[in-house]
């Protein structure tokens, strides 16, 4: 399976946040879609980061956590971007992801950001595909 068919079946929008944006806007946008991740771009939409909910809480463990809060999303971000393109197989984004020890990886194609992977996504994507094997399996040996 490809990573582009795994967001195919995708139902959230895209979200993302502005390196402007403080890190307490990032933090309700993270509650409000309940996601754990937004890639961060400039105004060109180009992408330049991405702040996930580890990255705030290594902020707010290193300092008073209003203080934190107050922070841009740019002070904080992860900068050194691991990324995939749809036409990737999700092995290779479950490889990825297990070794680097992320859970989210931004899709790209043309250098333009066109969604973002989450390890659940992996994680629903690969029951599924074992779901319908176990059907079809079944299926043949009741024939």
């Amino acid at each position: 399976m490809k990573i582009g068919e795994i967001q195919k079946l995708s139902s959230n929008e895209l979200q993302t946040i502005s390196a402007d944006a403080t890190v307490h806007a990032a933090v309700r946008k993270l509650c409000e879609f309940n996601i754990g991740a937004l890639p961060v771009c400039d105004d060109d939409g180009e992408l330049v980061g991405i702040i996930s909910e580890r990255d705030i809480l290594r902020c707010v463990a290193a300092e008073d956590a209003q203080a934190a809060l107050q922070q841009n999303v740019g002070a904080i971000m992860t900068r050194n971007l691991t990324v995939s393109e749809p036409d990737n197989d999700v092995e290779y984004a479950m490889q990825v992801m297990t070794n680097k020890r992320i859970r989210h990886l931004p899709i790209l194609v043309e250098d333009k950001l066109v969604g973002i992977l989450s390890i659940g996504d992996v994680v629903k994507a690969n029951l599924d595909v074992t779901d319908t094997e176990n059907r079809f399996l079944r299926d043949y040996v009741t024939g």
